[in-house]
């Protein structure tokens, strides 16, 4: 890692996620932490780096839906058991963020069938959010 892309202590209660897939490891480094008291959620926190950014130098729009179904998919897997595989992914982008900000991201499942669960999202920055998703997973057995 570079000198520029030095990475700040996380914020409270967030751990380095490890052993993740290839791509989710290239476009990181996330950080994760447990929402007490919500059994289907997931919070990540992501530190903008500059490969993070598009060509205006803030948050590239693929990078902010990468973010968001992940935590949409880690939402899924907590609260069903199963991996899931997404087959809509609904993102609407509210605000831009900027490289150096904490982007941070909570997600939880919001109804789960036999072969498909549904779940939610929001990313921000500071107070101010910066997108929303929504997203529907086909189940894995696997």
């Amino acid at each position: 890692m570079t000198t520029e892309e030095a990475i700040p202590a996380p914020p409270a209660g967030f751990v380095r996620l490890d052993g993740k897939a290839s791509f989710t490891t290239h476009n990181g480094p996330l950080f994760q932490r447990t929402p007490e008291g919500e059994a289907t959620g997931v919070e990540q926190a992501l530190y903008i780096l500059p490969r993070h950014t598009n060509t205006l130098g803030v948050l590239h729009g693929g990078m902010l839906s990468s973010f968001l179904d992940g935590l949409l998919g880690g939402a899924v897997r907590r609260g069903s058991g199963r991996t899931g595989v997404t087959i809509h992914l609904s993102v609407d982008f509210l605000r831009m963020a900027r490289k150096g900000e904490w982007l941070m991201g909570e997600s939880r499942m919001t109804h789960l069938t036999r072969d498909v669960a549904f779940a939610e999202a929001r990313a921000w920055v500071g107070r101010s959010d910066v997108g929303r998703a929504t997203g529907v997973f086909k189940l894995m057995d696997r």
